[in-house]
């Protein structure tokens, strides 16, 4: 057991700036930079400039066998995630990657197994939204059964705009062999695991996913899922990068009531007063004709507003102390690192259904999927 853990950052750019500079103010708890790597050499400058004492590398491995650090977070492209996660772990270095946990399914179980023969490391994730304390609410809230078994889920979350000067400022960005995906991968991994972990895996999904719609890019920027569960509820998940004025509501329907979130600020849950199915047999059509009229409303449900305020950055701090905290004292992990799987296998079966042209199973043929991811890749090489 240590007491500070020296945290080695692979990748200075927007999160991995982010995260230096929570560490060098102090305000993430047992916690300290203890190496940053980076083969950007104009990376390299600032660093040198930024934080003079903190040891700079340009290759991730010769970090990891310098002693300099207990832990690294993967702050890099995507399909780098995994291989680094073990070769940390290899080195019996705790491990944080950041989302998504990979670009396929299969990749991500090679770094869930291996993480499993070193039980007495820290893997973690860094789903930040687990410890918005909106979605924890909304989370116990169905984990607790308030508004009865769920019959549908739906999510339209399209506050994701990006103008075409976005994809444009690097080659690897919006490409399938560089990203692995557009919105599903890059801005939508925290609601697949939002939405995996409040509501349950769906067991088939369908779905109409535009490639390059509205933006000159290869892979996604319009989705449109629909989900089907094991109980028979069904689910839909909307997305995009194009809609400027942006709209983010999640509403689940229970039995016994609905909860709405707006603009993940904002919680309105409505609790039936009896069962809908116990209502559906129950009332005569006088009483139904008063409902359709607006009468009466107070004596079918109750309702309560809960309102959120999210703070910059705590999200982030949190799961970095998190993760300390686990490896200091074994305080439980919010985000488990074999827990990235989850969103990843989503994401996963919505391109593969689009890719098709049918309904998908999950669990899917993993084979099939890397199959159809590699032929993206080599069509985008061909028209490069």
């Amino acid at each position: 057991m240590m007491n500070i853990v020296k945290l080695g950052i692979i990748g200075i750019g927007a999160e991995g700036g982010l995260y230096a500079g929570f560490l060098a103010e102090g305000k993430v708890n047992n916690m300290v930079i203890g190496a940053i790597c980076d083969i950007d050499p104009d990376k390299k400058a600032m660093c040198a400039e930024k934080y003079p004492d903190i040891p700079f590398y340009d290759n991730y491995i010769e970090m990891l066998d310098s002693n300099n650090v207990d832990a690294i977070v993967t702050c890099v492209p995507h399909y780098l995630h995994p291989e680094m996660g073990i070769n940390a772990l290899k080195r019996n270095i705790h491990a944080l990657v950041e989302k998504p946990a990979g670009v396929y399914t299969k990749q991500v179980q090679e770094l869930n197994e291996y993480a499993a023969t070193k039980p007495e490391l820290t893997f973690a994730i860094f789903f930040n939204q687990r410890t918005n304390p909106l979605y924890q609410k909304l989370k116990s809230l169905i984990d607790s059964g308030e508004i009865g078994e769920i019959r549908r889920t739906n999510w339209l979350i399209t506050t994701w705009w990006r103008p075409q000067g976005y994809y444009d400022q690097s080659e690897w960005r919006a490409t399938w062999g560089g990203e692995g995906g557009g919105v599903l991968v890059n801005q939508a991994p925290h609601q697949l695991d939002l939405l995996q972990w409040i509501c349950g895996m769906p067991t088939k999904v369908y779905s109409n996913v535009k490639f390059g719609y509205q933006r000159k890019i290869a892979v996604e920027d319009e989705v449109t899922a629909m989900f089907d569960y094991e109980n028979g509820a069904t689910g839909v998940f909307i997305t995009c990068t194009h809609d400027v004025m942006g709209t983010d509501r999640f509403e689940i329907l229970g039995d016994k009531g609905k909860i709405v979130v707006d603009d993940s600020k904002k919680i309105t849950i409505k609790r039936l007063i009896k069962p809908e199915a116990e209502m559906s047999s129950s009332m005569s059509m006088q009483d139904v004709m008063k409902i359709f009229m607006g009468q009466g409303a107070s004596e079918i449900y109750s309702e309560e507003v809960l309102e959120f305020e999210s703070v910059w950055g705590a999200q982030h701090i949190a799961v970095l102390e998190n993760f300390a905290a686990n490896i200091v004292d074994g305080t439980p992990l919010i985000a488990p690192g074999s827990d990235g799987i989850h969103g990843v296998r989503l994401a996963n079966a919505i391109h593969l259904s689009s890719f098709l042209g049918k309904q998908v199973e999950i669990p899917f043929d993993e084979d099939l999927y890397l199959a159809e991811l590699n032929k993206k890749i080599e069509d985008e090489k061909s028209n490069s």
